[in-house]
């Protein structure tokens, strides 16, 4: 009975910490984390660092004074990336590595080897992702084959590599960039995309539960980005409540470093479209979608 109180109790003070997030002014709070440097000392890996949020994120947490391990598909990309930051800031230290997170193997290998050249990783962002998918029963199996494997049996590879670092320092916070588009069974392009984003949420939920049950001191967060306009959208048409990248950046940022369990971003309209999305017919919510 005791135990069952004290988990009502965290829970508890979890949604009220999500809640507060949720008045955070994201530009406001990361102007004081700047000022504070309050990523000095630390460590960041970030997949999918090579172009849209995974990019953003990285400049941001190198203004916020993180040390950057990044890894993309795309050297030159990850290269241009690490001379630009390294000659802007020049107090933080920026390693990169090419990781395909189709291969399953690399994954363990990469982090690893991360883990080795910094000594200790303090946070790690899983965020290579694909979103290409299409219609069910349109002939197009093997693209949302692609899709879900990638978003998600490659993501449990990188939350496995992740927490295998985690748990031997005892310490760090995961972070899984899921999609608001994971809130619902979703039509038309986004049935795979949003199923490969929902099974990462409950995943990273589940880690978050086990990590409760077993009392180790570790965070886990869930992020779900609305419609951000970045490289993997920037020909579709204009979209319900879009934002540019660097607004959508922003927004991610604020919430990690906020250390919610779970937030919705940017939190205006999200946060409320979210709760909306839950409980609504799907008929409106293929209107949103």
């Amino acid at each position: 009975m005791k135990n069952k109180l004290i988990n009502l109790v965290t829970s508890s003070a979890n949604h009220h910490k999500n809640q507060l997030f949720s008045a955070i002014q994201p530009a406001r709070y990361l102007k004081g984390l700047n000022k504070q440097q309050v990523g000095r000392g630390k460590t960041i890996l970030i997949t999918g660092a090579s172009s849209g949020l995974g990019e953003g994120m990285a400049r941001l947490f190198a203004k916020l004074g993180y040390n950057l391990a990044i890894c993309a598909r795309r050297t030159d990309r990850l290269e241009n990336l690490k001379t630009e930051l390294s000659a802007q800031y020049l107090d933080i230290r920026i390693e990169y590595r090419v990781l395909d997170v189709s291969d399953y193997d690399a994954i363990f290998e990469v982090f690893d080897a991360f883990a080795a050249d910094f000594g200790h990783i303090d946070r790690v962002v899983v965020n290579a992702g694909v979103g290409d998918s299409r219609r069910i029963g349109k002939g197009r199996f093997d693209t949302n084959r692609k899709t879900v494997e990638i978003n998600f049996i490659s993501a449990l590879a990188q939350c496995e590599a992740a927490m295998n670092i985690f748990r031997a320092q005892n310490s760090g916070h995961l972070v899984v960039i899921s999609s608001m588009s994971a809130m619902r069974g979703l039509p038309k392009h986004l049935t795979a995309y949003g199923a490969s984003k929902a099974g990462l949420a409950h995943l990273a939920e589940g880690i978050r539960a086990d990590m409760l049950l077993t009392k180790l001191p570790i965070k886990v967060s869930t992020i779900y980005p609305g419609y951000v306009r970045t490289e993997i959208n920037e020909n579709a048409k204009p979209l319900p409540f879009e934002v540019d990248a660097e607004t959508g950046t922003k927004a991610i940022v604020a919430a990690i470093e906020a250390e919610v369990d779970e937030a919705c971003v940017p939190s205006l309209p999200w946060s409320i479209v979210g709760q909306a999305m839950k409980h609504l017919p799907l008929q409106v919510v293929n209107r949103v979608s």
